[in-house]
């Protein structure tokens, strides 16, 4: 049976992944800091496993990881998701604690889970996995205000591509999906701000579109792989948004 660990499964994407990834049997390891958020997912499914840590602290995200090996065996998939927008405007205006705490979440703690994972699938026999790191249309162009989440997302396509190159010798594939404006609790908040501000109504998607495009990418075997994938509302500015 597969196994995939998705951390922020608490809710928005996360959630939708893990439910996709329930219903279809996998082993899921649901990885957030909400317990009773969690427990609400995992309700009733044999195949779902509870894993409460924060992404920025190392000892809990290996705690994590070691509790779901010893429960599903291996990890097959990580779904590296977990991640904040944090402030918003001008640099000049952003806290230097804010910032910190989106470096610590969207880029520190990707990193600490992308390491638990590449570590575990070279030691596991058969060895191999794949790691797919949530990005976002930020890591190829911001919205305005919005540097804290840029620069991290920037920060995960390097992380994507050295991964991608150190795992080859491991059978270790790593790919990047690129996500925008799927309707979730966070792009909700966006929605009504800019109908508050007499702005027109950004153009958005059903989340389970984003699950369906991580299924893909997960089905696939290992020597194959989609490096880059984007999908997102069709009519969003996305081409041509500066």
């Amino acid at each position: 049976m597969k196994t995939i660990l998705v951390t922020g499964a608490s809710s928005g994407i996360g959630r939708a992944v893990a439910e996709t990834f329930l219903d279809l049997g996998w082993q899921v390891g649901l990885l957030a800091r909400r317990d009773g958020a969690l427990a609400a997912v995992a309700q009733g499914r044999d195949n779902a496993h509870v894993l409460v840590a924060d992404v920025g602290e190392a000892d809990q995200v290996r705690t994590a990881f070691d509790l779901f090996q010893a429960r599903a065996g291996r990890i097959d998939v990580l779904f590296n998701n977990a991640g904040m927008f944090g402030p918003s405007g001008p640099i000049d205006e952003v806290p230097v604690a804010q910032w910190e705490q989106v470096v610590r979440v969207n880029l520190h703690g990707m990193f600490l889970c992308a390491r638990e994972a590449f570590g575990r699938m070279r030691e596991q026999r058969p060895q191999g996995g794949r790691i797919i790191n949530n990005g976002s249309i930020s890591a190829h162009v911001p919205r305005e205000g919005s540097v804290c989440y840029t620069v991290t997302k920037h920060a995960i396509t390097g992380l994507t591509r050295s991964l991608s190159l150190d795992g080859r010798p491991f059978d270790i594939a790593c790919g990047q999906i690129d996500i925008g404006n799927a309707r979730t609790e966070l792009l909700d908040g966006l929605v009504q701000r800019a109908i508050a501000a007499g702005q027109p109504e950004p153009a958005t998607m059903d989340v389970g579109e984003a699950a369906a495009s991580v299924r893909l990418m997960a089905e696939m075997p290992l020597n194959a792989n989609v490096q880059f994938m984007t999908v997102m509302a069709t009519k969003m500015p996305y081409i041509g948004r500066g």
